[in-house]
């Protein structure tokens, strides 16, 4: 993340906003204790097992674009439907990590491949679409700025969204955490599936900020001809992978047998939803995303011409 990407020109205060920090903190904290302490107690949209990364980086993630909305220059905020997208796709992460879904996701595998859905795909794919990185940038500390553009940081970026390692590692990380063995021990320790979650909302993030990136190349950091081709190049493994588990006879996930499903519901049936959840969902995420690129070109065509005409 690079100042001539963010303007400087948003930041109209020096104002670190310690008291928003602070009560965000503080309500994390009266989470922890009740989530520790009185579990049975705590309604549905609680979380069952309160997880600090989760609840800091969703809320963090509204508080600073909303704040950043708020020192931005009016012609630098994003259009209201992109702000609606971005609070949605944050808020839908939030849910599938900090409320009961989260104990239904660790019984129940068909549950557990609508979280990564989510995560990976439909709330990760909405707060690519709110674009709102100018106004993350504004809102943050001002002392994240340098750690944020530093080498390392920038480095890491650019291997992560490069053209030929996103799409392998968009589809890697669905096949990795699917394996059956490394399954079964990932959801049987507290570590490793939060690392599981995480790995699959940060890279969900990064992969379709690349694909929906509204500017033209520059500054853009690819075209839209290869984000439609990165779309097309992830599409076909998932649908294997969906169709294999839709339509196998062989239960390749003992766990949920250990763990106790907590519906009515056979093991093959389940893990045929599941399946089915990664072939038609993610087609129909590919397609909207498709839809996207292909408007984001038309509408930088017409702003290059009007550009053109005008010089």
């Amino acid at each position: 993340m690079a100042d001539a990407a963010f303007p400087t020109s948003a930041l109209r205060s020096d104002d670190p906003g310690w008291i928003g920090h602070g009560l965000i903190f503080a309500l994390g904290c009266a989470l922890y204790i009740a989530c520790r302490f009185f579990p049975a107690e705590l309604p549905a949209w609680m979380p069952w097992e309160f997880v600090w990364w989760e609840y800091l980086g969703c809320a963090l993630g509204l508080y600073w674009f909303f704040r950043g909305l708020a020192r931005l220059p009016r012609a630098d905020r994003p259009a209201p439907w992109r702000i609606v997208s971005y609070v949605l796709g944050v808020v839908s992460l939030y849910a599938v990590l900090q409320t009961r879904i989260d104990y239904y996701a660790l019984h129940m595998f068909f549950v557990h491949r609508a979280q990564h859905y989510v995560l990976h795909h439909s709330g990760a794919f909405l707060i690519a679409l709110g674009a709102a990185g100018p106004a993350l940038w504004a809102g943050m500390p001002r002392f994240l700025h340098p750690i944020l553009s530093s080498r390392p940081v920038t480095a890491a970026v650019d291997f992560l969204q490069h053209p030929a390692v996103a799409p392998v590692l968009f589809v890697g990380l669905i096949y990795l955490w699917l394996v059956p063995a490394l399954h079964t021990r990932v959801m049987l320790d507290a570590r490793l599936y939060d690392l599981m979650n995480a790995t699959m909302a940060v890279n969900g993030i990064f992969f379709w900020c690349l694909i929906l990136d509204p500017r033209p190349k520059p500054p853009a950091r690819i075209g839209s001809g290869l984000r439609a081709l990165l779309v097309i190049a992830v599409e076909p493994f998932q649908m294997i992978l969906g169709a294999i588990l839709s339509l196998s006879s062989i239960d390749f996930y003992p766990v949920y047998r250990i763990c106790g499903r907590v519906l009515a519901m056979s093991a093959i049936s389940d893990m045929h939803y599941g399946g089915l959840i990664i072939w038609l969902p993610s087609t129909l995420t590919s397609f909207a995303g498709m839809i996207v690129v292909l408007v984001t070109m038309r509408l930088n065509d017409e702003a290059a011409e009007r550009a053109g005409e005008a010089a």
